[in-house]
């Protein structure tokens, strides 16, 4: 499969200054498989090690962080020479003590030595490391496919470069089959394990099976990696998910994860489930004037899941029901919406995502994006809805030069906003 964070780690990889790779994602978003599949594509030398599978190196850096002792005993371990040119690839290097501490010394003794080093839950264990290497390692993130991986992956890199080169009149023509394909991408989501074996197959009940499977696996983490005592928190906020997506208003509530909650109570259990990567929290602002950040609520915030297609599984959704366009989903159609946004805009680099709602109106704008000097509203519509009037306040509140709705109706350009079909998202952001 082709993903877009091959370029990344191909432009860390040919940075002159490059220090350590810390590649950062929630479990089974692909991380392990960017990472080989790197060196094979540039036939480099390599040498892999998963700590979690491999015991006998688990201890490799307790001793001491003497460099030319680590590389002997990896070469002694694995039978292999290993080169100032040998990429040396730490996979699951949370279960390694002083796994992460010790690509400082690579960085500061070592600096010609390709290093990468991956796992799940490493967002956790960066955090509970008392010896983290600021400012001695680089950062890549994996995220679930966006629709254009998922174009990618289906065989339709001709849509997706016709999306990106903003063909509007012969995308408009394609309408049909391109709902067709985001619909399933609603359903399938981005998982890669789930979006290849689909596309072997074409099998809804299998993929589902494994987001259920991927499901279980994120809640067996929180028992074995969280504190005993945030368990029982963590999966109340996580079954609350579904709900608080639900509401047309999906400002996160603690009332919904258990009457009576308070913040004070939840706040660590949110940020664990941040750091695992496996939600992604979109703050309120209370401006729409640069820099948004100062105006950030931090109290108000929306809270997504990683995912589409587990968002899909956690509630039981059918293929019939996204798929096939059945009017059973309701309004939860407008949560879809949202989610499958948010998941296009993520990926985008040197991009802030904020929210916007007045202070004592219904007002709301979905998403606001801060990015290249300037700010972007966008409004996100489940079908054909083209009323905009949140939108269009706050264009002119704050005189914004153009604003985004994302609907399923076809592009079209008016002097104050642009509306572009939801399959064509990456289209509104690419360069001409």
């Amino acid at each position: 499969m082709k993903r877009k964070a091959s370029e990344d780690i191909l432009k860390w990889y040919h940075m002159p200054n490059r220090q350590p790779l810390i590649i950062k994602g929630a479990r089974q978003v692909g991380k392990t498989w960017i990472m080989k599949d790197f060196v094979a594509q540039q036939s480099l030398p390599f040498v892999y090690i998963n700590f979690e599978d491999e015991k006998t190196l688990q201890d490799l850096f307790i001793q001491d962080f003497d460099l030319q002792r680590i590389l002997e005993r990896i070469s002694l371990q694995k039978n292999v020479e290993i080169t100032p040119d040998t990429v040396l690839l730490f996979d699951e290097i949370q279960e390694a003590p002083h796994g992460i501490t010790v690509l400082k010394y690579f960085a500061e003794k070592l600096p010609q030595q390709p290093v990468v080093a991956a796992g799940s839950l490493l967002g956790i264990a960066m955090h509970s490391n008392d010896s983290f290497p600021v400012g001695k390692v680089d950062f890549m993130e994996v995220l679930p496919m966006d629709f254009e991986e998922y174009l990618w992956a289906a065989g339709e890199s001709g849509l997706s470069m016709a999306i990106k080169e903003k063909k509007w009149p012969l995308i408009t023509s394609l309408k049909e089959k391109l709902t067709r394909l985001l619909r399933t991408y609603y359903y399938i989501g981005g998982m890669p394990k789930v979006v290849a074996n689909f596309m072997k197959d074409g099998d809804f009940s299998a993929a589902r099976r494994i987001q259920e499977a991927l499901l279980a696996s994120y809640e067996n983490d929180f028992s074995k990696h969280a504190p005993a005592s945030l368990v029982p928190r963590l999966r109340l906020v996580w079954h609350s998910l579904v709900s608080q997506l639900a509401r047309e208003n999906k400002k996160f509530l603690y009332g919904l994860v258990k009457t009576g909650a308070r913040a004070r109570e939840y706040e660590m259990a949110l940020e664990w489930l941040e750091d695992a990567g496996v939600i992604y929290r979109v703050y309120r602002t209370k401006s729409g004037e640069f820099p948004l950040k100062a105006y950030l609520d931090p109290g108000a915030f929306k809270v997504f899941l990683m995912d589409i297609g587990l968002l899909g599984a956690m509630c039981g959704i059918t293929p019939q029901t996204v798929v096939d366009r059945s009017d059973l989903l309701g309004s939860f159609k407008g949560a879809l919406a949202e989610q499958y946004v948010l998941q296009q805009l993520r990926p985008m680099k040197d991009t802030l995502i904020y929210y916007w709602s007045a202070e004592a109106s219904d007002g709301e704008i979905d998403f606001l994006l801060q990015q290249a000097g300037k700010v972007v509203p966008i409004e996100v519509k489940a079908e054909e809805n083209l009323r905009a009037k949140s939108l269009r306040v706050f264009s002119q509140k704050y005189a914004i030069a153009m604003a985004l709705r994302f609907s399923m109706a076809d592009y079209r350009e008016q002097d104050w906003m642009t509306n572009i079909p939801l399959y064509g998202v990456q289209g509104a952001f690419s360069r001409e």
